[in-house]
């Protein structure tokens, strides 16, 4: 062990200390693990949520975001706190406080704390490989039934409301002519006649669209699993209407004017639709309606998890099949007449060209 530097420490001093430490070593305290532990007791919360980031190396752009806001949301007074001063009692109050605000987002933040305590006590221990962090303090929650409890939203865009909706799509315009709204348009339906997640759609490139083979491709999905679609007859009429139209040197489909390149805020097209339709969506309603179309025509259950892009790993059987694109051709298409039925814009499997439809509109 260092004492001290020379100088700064005299020789005497040095003397006295070094009798303090061998006396504690004659009654078994190991000085080293003391250091170490008493550092490890004044460990901030925001130095183990640090630690924690960076040994946590593959989580998504959205995931960091997402952390670093229920930190500054939900713990901006605890960042500075000893993280073993964090007690039980503390995240009980905290979680009932901030859930009068938001179940959900109160839940979230717990479990981000729960993950911190989680993975400080395999990385902090003692020279006997014994953790220093003895519990997690937000096991309470689980012990008192105190997790509020958050239904799965189960909204979809209704059979009898897709024709409202589907025209308000194809009728919303600019306010200004800048294209956005053609640009959203096609993004929403997207949406709906794939049930692609929202992050998934928006930031498509056009060298993941491959218009000849009639597929498209996501690489950085949720599981992480590089995703592969067929192209229905609709959506080859999109892409290529939208191909036609977009600028050639833009590398997004759905290009914005930010700083990402792709088109991020849909919210004021997204209400000029719900006003003229009354039909009230989310993005994420559109993947819902889409999986429940699907659902509706017996598309097989490993047609449509694949469709969907859902992890089979609970299944052994899944393990065997390998589910070809091909295959999957015939459930997307049966999905997207159905749904183009339900929105009274075709009578029969006909394919419908998007440009001619709206000329339509605009003739009527």
């Amino acid at each position: 062990m260092t004492l001290g530097k020379y100088g700064k420490l005299t020789a005497e001093q040095a003397r006295n200390e070094a009798k303090k430490l061998l006396g504690k070593i004659a009654t078994g305290i190991d000085p080293i693990a003391e250091k170490k532990e008493k550092k490890v007791k004044s460990i901030t919360l925001k130095e183990a949520f640090d630690a924690y980031l960076v040994a946590r190396k593959e989580l998504k752009p959205t995931t960091l975001l997402d952390y670093n806001r229920l930190m500054k949301q939900v713990f901006s007074d605890w960042q500075s706190k000893p993280l073993l001063d964090i007690t039980k009692d503390m995240i009980a109050k905290r979680h009932r406080i901030f859930g009068e605000r938001s179940k959900a987002r109160s839940n979230s933040a717990m479990r981000l704390l729960r993950a911190i305590f989680n993975f400080a006590a395999g990385e902090y221990e003692d020279s006997q490989g014994r953790s220093l962090v003895p519990e997690n303090p937000v096991k309470r929650l689980s012990h008192t039934r105190a997790w509020y409890r958050i239904d799965r939203k189960q909204t979809v865009i209704k059979g009898h409301e897709l024709p409202a909706w589907f025209k308000a799509v194809m009728e919303v315009k600019d306010e200004r002519s800048t294209g956005k709204s053609s640009i959203l348009r096609d993004y929403f339906l997207l949406l709906l006649f794939t049930g692609l997640r929202r992050r998934e759609a928006i930031e498509l490139t056009w060298d993941r669209v491959d218009l000849k083979d009639k597929t498209l491709t996501i690489k950085d999905t949720k599981n992480r699993h590089t995703h592969v679609l067929p192209l229905s007859d609709f959506l080859m009429e999109l892409f290529t209407n939208r191909k036609a139209d977009s600028d050639p040197d833009c590398r997004f489909a759905f290009p914005g004017d930010g700083k990402t390149g792709y088109n991020v805020e849909p919210r004021k097209v997204m209400k000029k639709i719900i006003d003229q339709s009354g039909v009230t969506f989310t993005l994420h309603d559109l993947r819902r309606t889409f999986i429940t179309v699907a659902e509706s025509l017996d598309i097989p259950a490993y047609a449509l998890k694949r469709l969907l892009n859902h992890k089979m790993t609970q299944d052994v059987t899944a393990g065997y099949i390998v589910m070809d694109v091909e295959r999957l051709r015939v459930p997307m298409q049966k999905i997207t007449d159905h749904l183009l039925k339900l929105a009274g814009i075709m009578k029969s499997a006909e394919v419908v060209n998007i440009a001619d439809h709206k000329k339509d509109i605009k003739a009527g």
